[in-house]
């Protein structure tokens, strides 16, 4: 299975929307038995809370099923245990390879990295313009969908 860690910084926004769209997409091209998607924070504000309801209702009114999503703090093991580690910003890249001591293996990337664009992922908790960052973020999804059905080769 290919295992992908999405992070942000309170696991409650970006991140949730990101491991639920690409489950979606995931999903949609009948590929769901060769993933694992999860996701996390950096940092533990929101340890344990749900889905900001920003983002339940944008992906609610895109017909993107969500699950019962609890926000946990990503760790050191994830760095083993997951395949790609993927950040919303390159504030979750500083913190991500400062929870895990760096990145020896290249696992971590920035989500609009495969959309073949440099930038990061506006925080809709800050922004409060969850069109946008959905529209990053499904840009981010395919795109990383597109890349691991070529590297992987499946699909």
């Amino acid at each position: 299975m290919i295992k992908i860690l999405f992070i942000c910084h309170g696991n409650i926004c970006r991140s949730p929307m990101a491991e639920y769209v690409l489950k979606d997409l995931v999903r949609k091209s009948n590929l769901s038995d060769h993933f694992y998607i999860n996701s996390a924070a950096t940092s533990r504000e929101e340890i344990g809370n749900g889905v900001h309801r920003g983002t339940r209702e944008k992906l609610r009114r895109e017909g993107v099923p969500l699950g019962n999503h609890r926000a946990v703090q990503m760790t050191r093991s994830d760095y083993e245990a997951y395949d790609y580690l993927i950040g919303m910003d390159r504030w979750n890249i500083q913190n991500m390879q400062r929870i895990v001591g760096g990145d020896p293996e290249e696992k971590i990337y920035k989500l609009l990295d495969f959309a073949g664009r440099a930038g990061d992922i506006a925080d809709p908790w800050y922004t409060g313009n969850f069109d946008e960052t959905y529209e990053d973020v499904l840009e981010g999804c395919q795109g990383l969908l597109e890349h691991l059905k070529e590297d992987w080769k499946i699909g």
